[in-house]
C-alpha cells in the first residue's frame, strides 16, 4: 500500500466546489497576542512574533491558498466569524471587500499588501453583510487601526491607500491566481 503525502495547505484550491466561495487557511485565531505563519516546506504553522501587551488579532487571519500577493506569500485574509477557529482550520468564506495597501519595509522597500475582508459561509452574526458597507460604522476604520499598530511593532509602516468592494477583492485575487501561475511556469 502506497502512501502520498498530502499537498501544501498553499497548494489547495483557491475557491471552494460552489465557484464563489473561497477557501481560508487560519494562520491566527481572533484573540491571539501570538502570529502565527504557515511554513509549507515544512508543513506546520510557526509561531513568527508575539504581539504587544494588550494587543490581539481582532478577527481571524489567514491566506488563500493557491495565490501570491505581491509581497510574495499568498493573499492575507480577515474573516469575520461568530467565534474564532483554531490555527490550520480550513475556512470557506465571502469575499466583502479589500483594504488596498502599501506596505514599507525596514529596509525601506514598499510593495502593494493588501488585506481582503471576508464573512465565514457558516457565520450567523455577520450571515447578512455582502459588502463593506454592511458593517458597522467605524469598523474598517478599526482594522486599519490594528495593521497599522500591528506593522509598526515590527518596524514596518502600513498605508490603506483604499477600499473596494466584493468585485474588487475577486479581482485581487484572480490578480494573485495569476501571478503565482506565472511565476510556476518553466
Amino acid at each position: 500500500m502506497s502512501h502520498s503525502s498530502p499537498r501544501p495547505l498553499t497548494e489547495l484550491d483557491t475557491f471552494r466546489t460552489s465557484g464563489k466561495d473561497v477557501s481560508v487557511i487560519i494562520e491566527t485565531p481572533k484573540g491571539s497576542r501570538n502570529k502565527f505563519d504557515y511554513e509549507p516546506d515544512l508543513g506546520v504553522f510557526e509561531l513568527a512574533g508575539v504581539l504587544p501587551e494588550g494587543s490581539v488579532f481582532p478577527y481571524d487571519f489567514g491566506f488563500l491558498p493557491s495565490t501570491l500577493a505581491e509581497d510574495g506569500d499568498p493573499l492575507d485574509v480577515l474573516v469575520l466569524l461568530d467565534e474564532s477557529v483554531s490555527t490550520g482550520c480550513l475556512v470557506s468564506a465571502r469575499l466583502i471587500g479589500v483594504i488596498e495597501a502599501e506596505q514599507t519595509e525596514t529596509n525601506g522597500q514598499k510593495s502593494r499588501n493588501d488585506r481582503l475582508l471576508a464573512v465565514a459561509t457558516r457565520a450567523h452574526t455577520h450571515a447578512d453583510v455582502k459588502s463593506l458597507q454592511d458593517l458597522r460604522p467605524k469598523m474598517v476604520d478599526e482594522i486599519e487601526h490594528f495593521f497599522r499598530s500591528y506593522n509598526q511593532t515590527k518596524g514596518k509602516v502600513f498605508t490603506p491607500t483604499g477600499r473596494g468592494g466584493p468585485r474588487k477583492a475577486l479581482e485581487i485575487v484572480q490578480a494573485g491566481i495569476d501571478r503565482l501561475k506565472s511565476q510556476q511556469r518553466p
